[in-house]
């Protein structure tokens, strides 16, 4: 199972990156970070810099493809940098083109905003996005972890950094399940 972890130059929060890849990691699969552009890319802790990590391709010369399966990891700045790149916001819609499970967490739905696949959906995410969901036509829900599987692919989102246990169970266990 090759999953992609999409993320901008900077602004993902550390933990929302490495403890999916860590349970992507331990479940036999292969974690790929995935960037708009190259070299590495400069996590937070909230909004103070935390590690930086190597890019292993650009959104440019990555295809969907070559994956199985999307993260989204969050952070403030990270989608909001993403949703403004054209290349990555395909790259996100081609998951949901190609019937991929992608998961999100976080801020990280405004890049499926975006990418226009909410619609129709029922998400979780930040709460500060539940508006900007609802107007994208998806259902908002207030749940530690979310799966819905009422679309092309199935969708697995968590709220916040305290959801991580949750989320990483669940992202692991449909992805599982989507690349037998």
């Amino acid at each position: 199972m090759q999953v992609a972890f999409l993320v901008a130059p900077e602004g993902v929060e550390q933990v929302e990156l490495t403890d999916p890849w860590d349970a992507v990691r331990k479940a036999g699969g292969t974690p790929v970070l995935v960037s708009t552009e190259p070299g590495s890319v400069q996590a937070f802790e909230h909004l103070d810099k935390a590690r930086t990590f190597p890019v292993d391709q650009t959104v440019s010369d990555a295809s969907v493809a070559d994956f199985d399966a999307l993260v989204l990891p969050g952070g403030v700045a990270n989608p909001d940098f993403l949703r403004m790149d054209g290349k990555a916001v395909a790259f996100v819609k081609g998951f949901f083109d190609a019937g991929k499970p992608v998961a999100a967490i976080c801020h990280a739905p405004w890049t499926l905003v975006e990418a226009d696949a909410v619609r129709g959906r029922t998400l979780t995410s930040w709460p500060s996005l539940r508006t900007d969901i609802r107007n994208a036509g998806g259902t908002w829900v207030d749940e530690e972890v979310k799966v819905c599987t009422s679309g092309p692919n199935v969708l697995v989102t968590s709220r916040k950094p305290a959801d991580l246990k949750a989320f990483d169970n669940a992202l692991v266990s449909e992805f599982t399940k989507a690349t037998r």
